[in-house]
């Protein structure tokens, strides 16, 4: 059963595609200046339960389930992977904030969301005021500079997009068992996950259709995101609000790549730095990562 975050409230929004309509749920809470937060892979909108309620003092905070994940919609694969490339995705976050009446917002995104936030503030630069990306460099840039070590370490990464339906049937067989490998395997354990959250990350797993559209969100990466990246980067196009980057001192993104080099490659006023966390910042270091928020998105542009 879905949890909701103290003080605030849940709802669904519609959002029209070519290929059909898509309901994304979202929480709502707070006054101020609105912040959409965007969670990562395998999780929902909890992984903010320790950050949102505080910064909810402060923002118009909105945390919203991506496409295929949580509680919003979760469509069969498109034989190019379109309906799950960041494009599509960063849509439905946009149509989800224009219905809420925010024509003009920033952008807080982990993991995979950070992913959605980076092609929703090239995609809608004149809404996104502000973007923070945690523990993420650029998809195309972690591509072409994949190694060995982070190959080793990020083997999902390459397992997830394998054919429908290997990896899916291969995590279904065994769903606790992969979580836990995964989840549990990285710098700060499974302890950090409060045990509500814990079982809606593994519900989550546990329903075919959402394993499916993980396993999407993945080969689009693959694929057509970065088609469209490097159609991005032909153009010369580049972001131009204030960029927020932070990753954890103790993952493979600082093993492996130079976030802040990567990013600044990209837009064109970014600053950066490692935080005192493994990957799952949101819920390693709440206090921390609630700090740097306030600081960025309450300083003047």
């Amino acid at each position: 059963m879905a949890q909701i975050m103290d003080g605030f409230q849940e709802g669904v929004v519609r959002t029209a595609h070519a290929e059909g309509e898509i309901t994304i749920a979202y929480q709502i809470a707070g006054s101020g200046p609105p912040l959409l937060l965007l969670h990562g892979f395998p999780q929902t909108k909890m992984i903010w339960h320790r950050v949102a309620p505080a910064l909810a003092e402060h923002f118009t905070v909105i945390a919203s389930d991506l496409r295929g994940y949580g509680a919003s919609s979760k469509p069969p694969g498109l034989t190019d992977h379109s309906n799950y490339s960041k494009r599509a995705m960063a849509s439905d976050q946009a149509q989800l904030m224009n219905a809420l009446g925010f024509s003009q917002y920033s952008v807080l995104g982990h993991d995979r969301g950070g992913r959605v936030a980076h092609r929703l503030s090239l995609d809608y630069g004149d809404q996104v005021n502000k973007l923070m990306v945690l523990d993420i460099s650029p998809t195309l840039a972690m591509y072409e500079q994949t190694t060995m070590q982070f190959a080793s370490s990020y083997w999902h990464w390459f397992f997830l997009i394998q054919k429908a339906p290997i990896p899916e049937t291969m995590i279904g067989a065994n769903t606790e068992f992969f979580m836990q490998q995964f989840m549990g395997g990285r710098h700060a354990g499974l302890g950090i996950f409060a045990p509500s959250c814990w079982q809606e990350y593994l519900a989550a797993m546990r329903d075919p259709a959402c394993v499916h559209a993980m396993c999407e969100d993945y080969r689009a990466a693959a694929s057509i995101d970065l088609i469209h990246d490097r159609q991005t980067l032909a153009s010369g196009q580049r972001l131009e609000m204030p960029m927020r980057v932070l990753w954890g001192e103790f993952g493979q993104v600082n093993a492996c790549f130079n976030p802040l080099a990567d990013w600044q490659a990209l837009a064109s006023h970014v600053t950066g730095q490692t935080v005192p966390s493994g990957h799952y910042i949101p819920e390693e270091i709440p206090e921390i990562l609630i700090a740097e928020v306030l600081a960025f998105f309450t300083a003047p542009p």
